[in-house]
């Protein structure tokens, strides 16, 4: 069902007929209400009066306004403050407001002002003390006698400058990793929709793959499937091949591709949407097989995926999934990934779930729930060998285990 649900989005967006459109339109409204009243339940569930916003996919997650995602996630000129009863302020970009065209809400419109060494200068300092006035001042006038305010993301002179004004700060990014937890069955075709292009940039890559080439070449096609479907970026350029496969996380380059060669990539593609695609595959560069050690490598990776989706379920701790998890052999635990499984919607999510050696260092206990979207991350790898196998899963956890939402093959002859 939960496939099924993920691959519906593509009769709503390739369909032209008045009804199609109709219901992708009511599909729209009732996901943006959806992640409205998540945001809505955590101020009220922390007893806090509004939240300010200036991480793009937090607010494209409480909004669906988007604007230059990538470049305002480094420079803050697109902030909104959300109240507890559903009231919004959008501080936009110069002439910006057209960005929120289609979108039915109630919103005030101002103007941003951003005190960043770009924007400001020298005279950052005076400038965060009038974005503080003014923040007071909407805090005040709409939520009088409450000196709380939840921040996704702040720079220290407006952190500062607030606090120093009586104005206690909570962590407004774990309110909105957790309401951006469960997914709504909409939100399922949209991911699906943001699947279906990655697995289309992905057939394409197999396609064009061959000694010769470059890896920037090879890579450069995912790309071009996406923004060519309405994608918006990428967030890594992870593609490795040879023996920049081992370790991992070589990002592509113009090494030349060889015969014989193993090629792994990550796609981390937020497309169609803004929701993020996360898929991992390695496949053989060239007309032979693959050799018996790429082949044994494979499996390994192969096994540590699926054993491991076969354990997810509803109500199991993230500290029970690591310690049940399938065990990596001696020769490849010093390369293993980073994590065991992490979230993921429009961009990685909580949670990351930390391997059993790392749990003292890096793990925290948390619940997986229905409704959890979730990556399966492997890569095997020797210390000091020459070649390693990257896959990656990602799959929606229901009441009976976990669902795969993307059908990109694996290369089960290799088994």
């Amino acid at each position: 069902m939960f496939k099924a649900i993920a691959t519906a989005g593509a009769r709503l967006t390739d369909a032209n007929s008045a009804p199609e459109h109709d219901a992708r339109d009511n599909m729209m409204r009732e996901v943006r209400a959806y992640r409205l009243s998540r945001v809505l339940e955590q101020l009220r569930l922390h007893r806090c009066p509004a939240i300010l916003l200036y991480d793009p996919v937090n607010i494209r997650y409480a909004t669906d306004t988007s604007n230059m995602q990538v470049w305002t996630g480094r420079n803050p000129a697109h902030y909104v403050m959300m109240f507890a009863d559903g009231r919004i302020v959008a501080w936009e970009f110069h002439s910006c407001e057209h960005v929120w065209d289609g979108v039915s809400v109630d919103v005030e419109f101002r103007h941003a002002l951003s005190w960043m060494f770009f924007n400001a200068g020298h005279e950052a300092e005076r400038r965060a003390k009038v974005w503080g006035a003014e923040i007071l001042d909407v805090l005040s006038q709409r939520a009088p006698g409450e000196p709380l305010l939840a921040v996704d993301r702040l720079d220290p002179f407006g952190a500062a400058w607030l606090q120093e004004h009586g104005i206690a700060l909570l962590d407004g990014q774990a309110l909105m990793e957790t309401a951006r937890l469960i997914k709504s069955r909409g939100e399922l075709i949209l991911i699906g929709e943001s699947l279906r292009t990655a697995e289309k940039g992905i057939a394409r890559m197999r396609r064009e793959l061959r000694p010769g080439l470059t890896e920037n070449e090879i890579w450069a096609h995912l790309h071009y499937e996406n923004i060519r479907h309405g994608g918006e970026w990428i967030e890594t350029r992870l593609l490795a091949s040879g023996p920049r496969t081992n370790p991992w996380m070589h990002e592509c380059s113009s090494r030349v591709l060889q015969n014989g060669d193993l090629l792994a990539f990550d796609t981390d593609m937020v497309g169609p949407n803004g929701y993020c695609s996360d898929i991992s595959r390695t496949w053989h560069v060239g007309d032979g097989a693959a050799t018996d050690r790429q082949r044994k490598l494979y499996e390994l990776a192969y096994s540590q995926v699926h054993f491991n989706m076969d354990l997810l379920r509803p109500g199991m701790s993230f500290r029970e999934f690591a310690q049940r998890a399938w065990k990596i052999p001696e020769p490849f635990i010093r390369n293993r990934y980073c994590c065991l499984a992490h979230g993921i919607g429009m961009v990685d999510e909580y949670p990351s779930v930390a391997h059993d050696v790392d749990w003292d260092i890096s793990g925290y206990d948390g619940l997986f729930e229905a409704g959890m979207t979730v990556c399966v991350e492997s890569y095997v790898g020797a210390a000091g060998g020459t070649e390693g196998v990257k896959l990656e899963q990602q799959v929606v956890i229901t009441e009976q285990g976990c669902v795969s939402l993307t059908d990109c093959p694996f290369e089960i002859d290799w088994l």
